[in-house]
């Protein structure tokens, strides 16, 4: 059979299958139930990409399409395997994991945020992971009580 007709993988061809693993946080893998439910999903999600890209009859376009899904399906995995389940706070009399705090900044703006895992985190969406900075410096704090310095002064005006 003549060379022209068969397939050889290139070495750019090769890399871009062999992606490296995301990296996992060193911290506990803290989850809300929500977060847990959004682990499942994009688990599933990359099952179902992974199987997509299977179907390709290119061999070489089905490695480059199969790459991110492999490498999501193995972080996934994993942060569901190490997953603690945090129930919602009983109380809200202090800043805790799952607890949703407003705060006043001291330039004035008023802002609010659910503490949650680092995988579900979205500022944008009103969530915080509880190792950011502004987390941390919440976690235990009651309204009234002020963390922070000068210009990146927080008071907690309400937990939810």
């Amino acid at each position: 059979m003549s060379v022209a007709f068969t397939k050889e993988e290139s070495a750019e061809t090769a890399s871009e299958t062999l992606l490296p693993n995301r990296p996992i946080s060193s911290h506990h893998n803290l989850v809300t139930e929500a977060g847990l439910k959004a682990l499942e999903l994009q688990l599933r999600e990359a099952r179902e990409a992974y199987e997509a890209a299977q179907r390709i009859e290119d061999v070489n376009e089905k490695r480059r399409q199969a790459a991110i899904p492999l490498r999501d399906i193995r972080y996934f995995v994993e942060r569901l395997r190490t997953a603690q389940v945090v129930a919602d706070p009983a109380s809200t009399d202090t800043v805790a994991f799952g607890s949703t705090v407003t705060f006043k900044r001291a330039d004035g703006r008023v802002q609010k945020y659910r503490v949650v895992g680092e995988d579900e985190a979205d500022a944008r969406a009103g969530s915080i992971s509880f190792v950011s900075p502004v987390a941390k410096s919440l976690m235990g704090k009651a309204v009234g009580d002020v963390v922070g310095s000068g210009s990146q002064e927080l008071e907690i005006v309400a937990i939810a």
